[in-house]
């Protein structure tokens, strides 16, 4: 009867365990974490002391080396990967370098007052007026981006060596192309070719 009663109660816990969601023990240990910080906070505040240093001060040299490494090696620019992350990258740069003029947009608020924050209703189309200070830094922002435009597309530099088999630009293309998928089948009849000994 008792391993009857232990069997059952082990039945019953495994049951228990496996209705748990998969990632449940990660969830577990990660609330603890967080109950642990939240306590620490809690007896640093009491103490007067600042959080933030009483963590460094408990986190070896060593790991805070290895932790600065990993985050040199993080590359913050991915490269392109579509063009909605593209746009969105952007969009946080340029975001980033807007420095909001406060004076004058207390200014606006005076003057429009609640038509400032247009809404379906609002009827404000062609009203504004930008200022000569905001069209001055959009058009040196978009020079900016221009000359930054014109610095990718580079030039190929031409090899005076190489073989002249081409009678126009577009034609050189077509070679090159050519040469790059046929390339490898077509060596040993070119070199036949040069050497006079083709059949």
């Amino acid at each position: 009867n008792e391993a009857r009663k232990l069997n059952h109660q082990e039945v019953v816990e495994e049951d228990k365990r496996l209705k748990l969601p998969p990632n449940w023990e990660a969830k577990k240990a990660r609330l603890e974490w967080e109950l642990k910080v939240e306590e620490k906070k809690k007896e640093c505040a009491a103490r007067g002391e600042d959080y933030e240093r009483v963590k460094l001060l408990e986190i070896s040299a060593e790991d805070a080396e290895r932790w600065e490494r990993r985050k040199k090696r993080k590359n913050p620019d991915l490269g392109f990967s579509d063009y909605a992350a593209a746009q969105l990258r952007k969009y946080q740069r340029l975001t980033r370098q807007i420095k909001p003029d406060l004076e004058q947009y207390e200014k606006l608020k005076e003057q429009y007052g609640e038509a400032l924050y247009p809404t379906s209703d609002s009827l404000l189309h062609g009203t504004h007026v930008p200022s000569k200070e905001g069209v001055d830094r959009m058009v040196a922002d978009l020079e900016k981006q221009i000359e930054k435009r014109e610095k990718y597309s580079r030039r190929r530099p031409y090899n005076d060596d190489a073989d002249i088999d081409y009678i126009n630009e577009r034609n050189a293309k077509f070679n090159k192309k050519a040469e790059r998928f046929y390339g490898k089948y077509t060596a040993e009849i070119k070199q036949n070719l040069e050497r006079g000994t083709a059949v």
